[in-house]
């Protein structure tokens, strides 16, 4: 269990202080959920919601950044289907 979690409505970190999730969660979600990027972004959306209701003076913008666009690294990174590939062609 990690000491990592969201303190709410602040949505600061309880661990370190910093805006949720911090670095370390975010590693630790990247591990956890290596195999599944969907699930982690719909574990992080649930949160993006509450956190929305809880700070509401936060552009959306800023929250969907800090919440979800980060996961876009972890899964392009380690993507769910292999892509194909591209058979090397013959020289003329």
């Amino acid at each position: 269990m990690t000491v990592h979690g969201p303190v709410m409505p602040i949505w600061s970190c309880g661990g370190c202080g910093l805006p949720w999730p911090c670095t370390t969660r975010k590693r630790e979600l990247r591990a956890e959920y290596a195999d599944a990027p969907v699930s982690l972004a719909l574990y992080l959306g649930s949160y993006l919601v509450q956190a929305t209701e809880d700070m509401q003076w936060t552009p959306a913008g800023v929250l969907h950044r800090r919440f979800l666009g980060w996961t876009r690294d972890a899964a392009q990174s380690n993507p769910a289907v292999p892509q194909p590939v591209q058979p090397a062609r013959a020289e003329p």
